[in-house]
């Protein structure tokens, strides 16, 4: 071990985002390796908490929509997201979950391609994902989702019958990045629309959504972007298609004057048309304190250390674990990797219990999955090494043995 904290010293001495870490709460002892599930709080959320409760929830009441900006708050903060993911002015939306942004982009995207009644999803993706899919498709009759498989050739799968394309760009649980432009070139050569699932990759990996002419996409915003539990999601539509949808929830909010109070609904113009209810004020406050810091981070450096910490941790564990029966499923490649690593083993969920009490956080993904999330802005090599000391640790003393490790809970 002393080899691999060597190289963490090495690595934080040339680390141009160290100061980030004290912008965050972290709480003592912990090593923090699930920002790709839930991000730290950033040290200025719980005051812009108390500000918008006790002023202006308190004080300001209903008056606080138009004199502390809530009417906006869905696309101001999308203002604040999209350099991140290369969107531009008021392209994004934000509110409500990913799941409800998946449906919106995806009963919007069927009716732009009327007599195409094929949804093609990817089998193993993130369980909302297909979830929705089905869910709508099961809506409208004659509608189907047609299952692309691991090995499959999406050439193959591509042709007249289908709709929309649904994939993450960085997969939930091997954290394999999705080739963006090239997939968005074969499906718009066969007349697809793809939606893009950018919840392991917002914050954590490059992507320019204008750039790489995509269609729709949305995303979460409690990981890397550190909004808070339950944190409102976002969606993008591409400006060559948002004046041609109607998205099915069509919320007075959406309304291109909600206001007016009339009985027929005109969909606001551009992305807002995809707001529906009533924004959630103190979380998309939180959302919007805790991006202001992105303001100061360069992106390319924050790419740049994500790749460099999951190439360590890789190394570390395969060097000082190679006696175990650990898998990784994660890519060895940085280049199609996003920021979380993740290996399978037999025990691993004891093990991740074990870790957990001996303060070092990941999370597990059944059937046999160990997550480690590396978070650019928070983290150090030396957090990594030590959170690698513990692994063995736990491995080599059989602690994921111990029967309370190994009673699940609600949440893994």
């Amino acid at each position: 071990m002393n080899k691999i904290f060597q190289r963490a010293k090495d690595h934080d001495n040339r680390d141009a985002l160290a100061g980030f870490k004290e912008l965050f709460h972290v709480p003592e002892g912990v090593i923090y390796l699930d920002g790709n599930s839930l991000g730290l709080m950033p040290k200025t959320c719980s005051e812009r908490v108390r500000d918008v409760a006790q002023n202006e929830w308190s004080e300001g009441l209903i008056r606080s929509w138009s004199e502390a900006g809530w009417f906006h708050l869905p696309i101001t903060v999308g203002n604040r997201i999209a350099p991140i993911v290369g969107a531009g002015e008021n392209e994004i939306a934000v509110g409500d979950s990913t799941s409800v942004n998946l449906f919106k982009c995806l009963a919007a995207a069927l009716k732009l391609r009327p007599g195409r009644k094929v949804i093609l999803s990817e089998a193993d993706n993130f369980p909302t994902d297909h979830y929705i899919a089905n869910g709508l498709a099961g809506m409208i009759d004659g509608y189907e989702v047609c299952d692309l498989n691991p090995g499959d050739d999406l050439a193959e799968k591509l042709d007249e019958s289908v709709a929309v394309l649904i994939l993450s760009h960085v997969h939930y649980k091997s954290c394999r990045i999705r080739d963006i432009p090239m997939i968005n070139k074969a499906a718009h050569k066969k007349g697809v629309l793809v939606l893009w699932d950018l919840s392991h990759t917002s914050g954590a990996v490059e992507i320019n959504l204008k750039a790489d002419d995509c269609d729709f996409a949305v995303g979460c915003t409690y990981k890397y972007l550190n909004g808070g539990p339950g944190a409102p999601a976002f969606a993008w539509i591409n400006p060559r298609l948002q004046d041609q949808i109607d998205q099915p929830l069509s919320g007075w909010m959406g309304h291109l004057d909600p206001f007016a109070f009339t009985p027929g609904y005109r969909p606001a113009e551009g992305v807002r048309r995809l707001v529906c209810g009533t924004p959630q004020v103190l979380s998309l406050s939180t959302l919007d304190e805790a991006l202001r810091l992105w303001e100061k981070v360069d992106r390319n450096t924050l790419f740049a250390k994500s790749r460099a910490m999951t190439s360590f941790f890789i190394g570390a564990v395969e060097e000082v674990c190679a006696d175990q029966p650990l898998t990784l499923i994660s890519p060895r490649d940085p280049a199609i990797r996003g920021s979380h690593v993740s290996f399978d083993y037999d025990n691993g969920y004891g093990t991740m219990r074990a870790l957990a009490e001996r303060r070092v956080i990941g999370d597990f993904r059944a059937p046999r999955t160990m997550r480690f999330g590396f978070a650019p802005l928070y983290l150090s090599f030396e957090d990594v090494a030590r959170a690698v000391e513990h692994l063995k640790h736990v491995l080599d003393g059989q602690e994921w043995q111990r029967a309370e490790f190994n009673i699940r809970g609600e949440v893994t």
